[in-house]
């Protein structure tokens, strides 16, 4: 598992303050690229093969209040790869200073080239880093129906 320490900032509480919903997005997020940035992953690396990470979902469950000050712990789990690393699925915990579980999160992402702006496989020769990545207990294989499973669609209006 994958750890990453953060202290709760004036900027990050909302109106009822407590830890906003936007800030858990912004504290994941910052997880993921340290996590990148420890595993040969970095933006600068994968920039030279023109590709970045793009996620599709965030599905976030609050269970407790953070707020002003607390000092606050953010996990990182990979759940799912595709056998070509084409998509991940990672999973976020949030904890507070007694290990208490204060929000989990489960994500779903791609890699994109950069200048066709469409979904690729990971470059094979970061296909054995990726197997390294901190799994799961739940971890499996991901197929291209796994990314399809809520069925969402775009409704443009007409």
């Amino acid at each position: 598992m994958y750890i990453k320490n953060f202290e709760i900032r004036w900027s990050d509480v909302d109106a009822n303050r407590h830890l906003a919903n936007s800030a858990y997005v912004n504290f994941m997020s910052h997880t993921r690229v340290a996590f990148f940035e420890d595993h040969d992953f970095s933006l600068s690396n994968l920039a030279k093969f023109d590709i970045s990470p793009v996620i599709f979902y965030e599905h976030i469950y609050y269970f407790k209040e953070a707020f002003l000050g607390m000092p606050i712990r953010v996990s990182l789990e990979v759940s799912g790869l595709s056998d070509d690393g084409k998509f991940f699925k990672m999973e976020h915990n949030f904890y507070n200073e007694k290990g208490e579980n204060l929000a989990t999160c489960e994500i779903l992402g791609a890699w994109i080239h950069l200048k066709t702006r469409s979904l690729t496989a990971l470059p094979e020769h970061l296909l054995p880093e990726m197997q390294t990545f901190p799994k799961s207990k739940d971890f499996k294989v991901l197929t291209k129906e796994d990314t399809r499973k809520y069925g969402k669609k775009p409704v443009n209006l007409s």
